[in-house]
């Protein structure tokens, strides 16, 4: 997936609307952030959740259901909640909880819409740093207010390449990547599309994702003018292994990666 869609604009109005509400939530969690007394649980399939994860995804939902009542709203931390408009809000509270009980900072607070026509619009706020990207359809992608756009490097060999961790790769892959030469970072989870799309690195590469995972980004990465595509080379809403690239040598690596 890149660039914009044909399908019709998302109102800026509701796009704005939209990034203040995933700021303040994104600000809520840091009520908790570097509280050493922090209670830290573990669900089913043994991921941690705090308070703070709770807190934030039913301050979104309580806001989405009073603003868009017709809506479904899809979370991490809650049940699913069906609706009738054809719009589904996806959200996940903190994008990487791992480091949120650590305190690092490069945890993220992520919301996404998805319409009738697809990927709709994208929220990714950083609150540790302040900073937040976001693109609605066809308007573009933001940086803390400003229009943003991919990088142009267009060398794989001098390239940033950002994971959030190597021991989920696949095996081959690591070095396969690792011999075309590029620089390969783990500034993780959902800081590392931020990273993306504002050009500060050229790839983000991020298996065994959930959906609350890669929605925001199928809308902020194209609208950067990148690439957004799971390793089979599908971009459809769904769990899977996603790739995020500036677009000049996407395929490339998506082929590394599966070794094709």
């Amino acid at each position: 997936m890149t660039g914009s869609s044909s399908a019709d604009s998302v109102a800026t109005e509701l796009l704005n609307e939209v990034v203040e509400l995933t700021r303040e939530a994104g600000r809520l969690t840091l009520r908790w952030f570097n509280d050493h007394e922090l209670a830290v649980h573990r669900k089913n399939d043994g991921s941690p959740v705090t308070d703070a994860d709770k807190a934030a995804e039913a301050f979104l939902r309580e806001n989405l259901t009073k603003r868009f009542p017709d809506d479904a709203v899809i979370g991490e931390e809650f049940p699913e909640e069906e609706g009738t408009s054809g719009r589904t809000w996806i959200i996940d509270p903190i994008d990487g909880t791992r480091s949120f009980v650590r305190g690092v900072p490069l945890y993220t607070t992520l919301l996404a819409m998805i319409d009738q026509d697809g990927p709709a619009i994208g929220v990714a706020a950083v609150p540790g740093l302040d900073e937040a990207v976001w693109a609605g359809r066809g308007l573009g992608c933001y940086h803390n207010g400003r229009r943003c756009q991919v990088s142009s490097q267009a060398e794989l060999s001098r390239s940033y390449l950002c994971a959030s961790g190597f021991e989920w790769w696949p095996d081959g892959a690591f070095d396969r990547v690792r011999q075309t030469g590029a620089r390969m970072r783990t500034w993780g989870d959902g800081y590392g599309y931020v990273l993306v799309a504002t050009g500060r690195t050229e790839a983000m590469i991020d298996p065994g994702l959930n959906v609350w995972d890669i929605a925001p980004m199928l809308v902020i990465v194209p609208e950067a003018g990148g690439q957004v595509s799971q390793w089979n080379g599908t971009d459809t809403p769904s769990a899977g292994d996603w790739l995020a690239t500036n677009g000049n040598f996407h395929e490339e690596l998506r082929s590394l990666l599966q070794n094709e």
